[in-house]
């Protein structure tokens, strides 16, 4: 990984399917940001982490943190994702892998790891998981957030 606790996060900027603009600067000073990244739309794993994320969103609005979702699938992808979990975070497309690369989070397959950074309020990373079990994930990064 090349990046490590206690690092300010690049600026990540991008739009969402349906034209949103997003840019972690947007939050900077204003609320938490957990951005996680995953591997593929619409598999299991990845669909039962995002609608999670979605079921918590209220608990995490509660405590000034936003949750932004991202991999490298398109922004058409991205858009089946959302309306068929019924999401309302924005997931942003990472298409190519770059910045997965530049994390040292891209797999051999081309695809991001499973990886969820939490961000404080000044985009100083505070925590990163390497998530190997997607099941309590959520409860675990939302224990984070509850303690900034």
């Amino acid at each position: 990984m090349n990046i490590a606790v206690g690092d300010v996060f690049p600026e990540v900027a991008g739009e969402t399917y349906d034209g949103q603009s997003v840019r972690l600067s947007d939050y900077q000073g204003k609320q938490h940001v957990v951005l996680y990244f995953y591997p593929k739309d619409l598999t299991p794993g990845c669909t039962r982490e995002a609608i999670d994320f979605d079921r918590k969103l209220p608990e995490f609005q509660r405590y000034d943190a936003a949750v932004i979702g991202m991999s490298v699938d398109p922004p058409g992808s991205h858009q089946q994702f959302a309306t068929a979990c019924g999401l309302h975070f924005p997931l942003l497309s990472d298409e190519g892998g770059q910045l997965a690369a530049r994390l040292g989070i891209l797999n051999e397959r081309g695809m991001a790891r499973r990886t969820t950074f939490v961000l404080d309020k000044n985009r100083q990373v505070r925590h990163i998981f390497e998530v190997s079990q997607v099941d309590g994930h959520v409860d675990e990064v939302l224990n984070v957030i509850k303690a900034l």
